[in-house]
């Protein structure tokens, strides 16, 4: 069974829509991991715009599944991140301005780069994971610079899977392929949904992961929260 990791930047976007404590997002951690969700993602930004840094110690004192922190590795987010290990980290090359992740890291020019932040978090005992587009060579370019696992990113998986599923999925199936042969582990994420989860589980091997945020809230609103995570969770069974 893949594990499912629930990315609450959403909650944390609708706390500050007020600058309340409503919803109460350390409450909405636990109620989501007691729901059988085995992970709980953020993602602080610069802007602190959802996830604000000062969230990260609250919820690394409560979760007891998998933690996971994801972003941009500069130094102020690998300063938090180490002051708060979490079970793993997840690198993405973000800029500033992006509303959200669409591209993974070029892990052949950048390989060097990546290896020194991959290093520096494993001496804290943290897995470390890197955001990459469903090739070849980005997933040996990962391997090479020594993490731990990938995340795939899924945005244009889902983006074609009314297509066509079965030619939106082959790049996923490919690329899979080649972790598993190099023994690096696959995570996946982005727009992954009800609708398209379970295919695309189906058709990546060994998927160890997904992280799934904004489809998972949206559909929260309408089914409510307990029962929206554990849709989601048969969808990976």
């Amino acid at each position: 069974m893949s594990h499912l990791s629930v990315n609450i930047n959403k909650i944390a976007l609708l706390r500050n829509s007020r600058g309340s404590n409503l919803p109460d997002l350390v409450q909405a951690a636990k109620d989501i991991e007691s729901f059988g969700a085995q992970g709980i993602t953020i993602h602080p930004r610069p802007d602190q715009r959802h996830i604000r840094y000062d969230d990260v110690p609250l919820l690394r004192a409560v979760v007891t599944t998998e933690f996971n922190i994801e972003g941009k590795p500069d130094r102020a987010f690998l300063d938090l991140v180490l002051a708060n290990p979490p079970h793993q980290c997840t690198l993405v090359p973000d800029s500033e301005s992006q509303l959200t992740s669409d591209h993974g890291w070029d892990t052949v020019t950048q390989q060097s780069e990546l290896r020194e932040v991959v290093q520096e978090l494993q001496k804290k005992g943290i897995r470390v994971s890197v955001f990459v587009d469903p090739l070849a060579k980005m997933v040996e370019g990962a391997k090479l610079a020594g993490a731990d696992r990938v995340e795939f990113y899924t945005g244009p998986f889902a983006h074609d899977f009314k297509k066509d599923p079965f030619e939106a999925v082959r790049a996923y199936t490919d690329a899979a392929h080649v972790a598993n042969i190099i023994d690096i582990g696959i995570n996946a994420g982005h727009d992954l949904n009800l609708e398209n989860l379970h295919f695309f589980k189906a058709h990546c091997p060994q998927l160890l992961e997904v992280s799934i945020g904004h489809a998972l809230i949206a559909d929260a609103l309408y089914y409510g929260l307990e029962n929206t995570v554990r849709m989601y969770l048969r969808q990976l069974a």
